[in-house]
């Protein structure tokens, strides 16, 4: 099928780019359903191992360290092997991952075996990031909408589901390795079937002649848009992780809330930056990428200033909205926007990808830190000037004038 076959007629949907996209936006789901199993059987598996608080960050930073490791290797593994085979293999890598944290924690608890397993899941899980981001923008080019927003919505979603599993057999008291076990097995199962809908996110010209070298990969690191992209996904990136980290403890330090309503409000943001991710797309096609990452950035500034300086409860719930919807798009435009060279896609952006991923390395420490001298909520003004910086690079996002249509 050609690439010309493979383009969004005027009203209508080809059936073969909408399994594409149903496919795509599968994949992005079962990417948050691994990670948000074993996000819920932290607590569980702490008290397996025993551990402090202390050693269960270093357990966890693993799981960081797995990702980093992948996304300096992704363009370079991607290039070599395609994007659709590195959505199969490192999909499955990451449910392989979470497979033997489940086995090792349930039968054979060690705490460097249990770091390793998740430093699997931590590699698997980033290679994929880049590969679905890559196969997601393709996607969204060849239909003509903007379509990135809604697959990173697929990721919310997945979190959600993974989140509510966890729940369940935690109170049911599922041991955690028949849980996660099971949990991968489905992954994999799920992956294997899916990605045959999958099409070549390579553009035909891209396959022609020789494949680009090593050296000419690394040059995204010195392009001075995709540096500034890399910022605005890293501002955001800050907002989101701070707000999936802290922002229920906040409200239980900062407004009296109880522990179940601390949760709440961070229900109540994911819920807003999902409906954000689910909606954005059509804001992003009216009125372009740049007003609306700054419109965003000023949503996600005034829900940030609202939960830090807010007088009450009520208002400060009223500032997570905000906050969330905020920060819904960032992520996925800087994503989109990186992407828009199809002949760098990878390298682009597996580089912003590296970028926006400090923010999940660095940001949790640093707010701890800083919350335990200042409070958390006076801690949250460091995610302002993120924001504000994200906000200042937003017209990095606009489409290049040589690749406009």
């Amino acid at each position: 099928m050609t690439d010309s076959t493979l383009r969004e007629r005027p009203g209508r949907t080809d059936p073969v780019l909408a399994h594409w996209r149903n496919a795509v936006f599968t994949i992005f789901a079962l990417s948050g359903f691994v990670f948000a199993n074993w996000a819920a059987r932290v607590p569980n598996i702490r008290d397996i191992l025993g551990a402090s608080t202390q050693e269960m960050g270093f357990l966890i930073l693993g799981m960081s360290g797995g990702a980093i490791l992948g996304l300096v290797a992704s363009s370079h593994v991607i290039t070599h092997i395609g994007v659709n085979k590195a959505i199969r293999w490192f999909l499955a890598t990451a449910a392989v991952g979470l497979i033997a944290a489940g086995l090792i924690a349930g039968f054979v608890p060690g705490f460097w075996l249990l770091f390793f397993a998740l430093m699997v899941a931590g590699a698997g899980n980033s290679v994929l990031d880049v590969a679905m981001n890559v196969a997601g923008a393709a996607n969204e080019r060849r239909i003509g909408k903007t379509l990135m927003p809604m697959f990173h919505a697929g990721f919310s979603v997945g979190t959600m589901l993974g989140a509510g599993v966890g729940a369940l057999t935690e109170q049911l008291g599922v041991p955690v390795a028949a849980h996660l076990g099971v949990v991968g097995a489905i992954v994999i199962a799920v992956d294997l079937w899916v990605v045959r809908y999958l099409q070549p996110a390579e553009e035909p010209h891209e396959t022609e002649g020789e494949p680009a070298g090593w050296r000419t990969r690394l040059s995204a690191w010195t392009d001075p848009r995709i540096i500034l992209i890399g910022f605005i996904i890293l501002g955001m990136a800050f907002t989101e992780g701070t707000a999936n980290d802290w922002l229920g403890l906040a409200m239980v330090d900062g407004y009296g809330l109880t522990n179940p309503g601390g949760a709440a409000v961070f229900a109540v943001f994911v819920t807003a930056m999902t409906a954000g991710r689910f909606f954005g797309g059509a804001a992003l096609d009216k009125f372009g990428r740049v007003p609306v990452l700054a419109g965003s950035a000023l949503l996600a500034l005034a829900g940030l200033l609202l939960v830090i300086i807010g007088p009450t409860a009520p208002i400060a719930i009223a500032g997570a909205v905000l906050w969330g919807v905020g920060a819904s798009l960032g992520f996925p435009v800087g994503m989109s926007a990186a992407a828009d060279d199809p002949r760098k896609a990878t390298a682009n952006v597996a580089a912003v990808a590296t970028i926006g991923y400090m923010a999940f390395l660095v940001g949790p420490p640093l707010i701890g830190l800083l919350g335990e001298e200042v409070g958390l909520r006076n801690a949250f003004l460091v995610v302002l000037v993120l924001v504000a910086v994200a906000a200042i690079c937003s017209p990095a996002a606009r489409k290049p004038k040589h690749l406009a249509e």
